[in-house]
């Protein structure tokens, strides 16, 4: 029976992608010699936030999430990213696979906002596996076993390649979810002054409110 171990060696942009991506380098090694027919792969990816130091800066932007950091002995907690899949071809030793990794860039979700703040260095990862792995037994009839639960894999993931897929994909731009009353009001502000883009709305009502603050 196949015994499968998982580590990653990489991650980079996908390009070309309908939203955008970035892709783990996924090393499977199987221990035994019999070529391994295919495997149906899932995988859950998991943040280590506590495993990571943070400048002053990134703990201040980072209060959202968790909190004043004179609290983040009990608030600092791990953070499930995603859950993705893939379909391993067949291989016999080894194979390297993509793990294609969602990248959305709304603040509204709790791994934009870690990832947004932070300046530089690296992520800790922790990926969980399972699914299903299938084989040759003896005399040749195919078999299928369970991805043992204990397999996992850990990766630091460079924070520059995340600001690659963003840069990429959201070039100088950023994503805002509002409420749709929020967003009529604002629709009919800018209306109202004859401002033809969004961002000079949102700049005259900044400007506003700074000159509100200065009296």
């Amino acid at each position: 029976m196949p015994d499968l171990d998982f580590a990653v060696e990489g991650a980079e942009l996908v390009t070309f992608a309908v939203a955008p991506t970035l892709a783990l380098k996924l090393r499977i090694t199987d221990s035994g010699e019999e070529p391994v027919h295919a495997v149906m792969l899932d995988c859950q990816v998991r943040i280590e936030a506590p495993r990571r130091r943070y400048v002053p800066a990134e703990r201040e932007r980072l209060g959202e999430l968790f909190g004043d950091p004179s609290r983040w002995s009990q608030t600092l907690r791990s953070l499930l990213w995603t859950h993705v899949s893939v379909n391993v071809p067949p291989f016999t030793g080894s194979v390297l696979v993509d793990l294609r990794l969602p990248c959305t860039y709304d603040f509204n979700v709790q791994v934009t906002k870690y990832f947004d703040s932070l300046e530089d260095g690296e992520v800790p990862l922790t990926l969980l596996f399972s699914g299903s792995v299938f084989f040759a037994a003896l005399g040749g009839a195919l078999q299928v076993e369970r991805v043992s639960w204990s397999k996992e894999a850990g990766y630091r993931l460079p924070v520059r390649v995340w600001r690659d897929v963003i840069d990429h994909y959201y070039a100088n731009t950023a994503w805002l979810n509002l409420h749709k009353d929020v967003f009529d009001r604002l629709a009919a502000y800018k209306a109202r002054r004859g401002l033809p883009t969004w961002e000079q709305a949102l700049e005259a009502l900044l400007l506003n409110a700074e000159e509100l603050r200065a009296r």
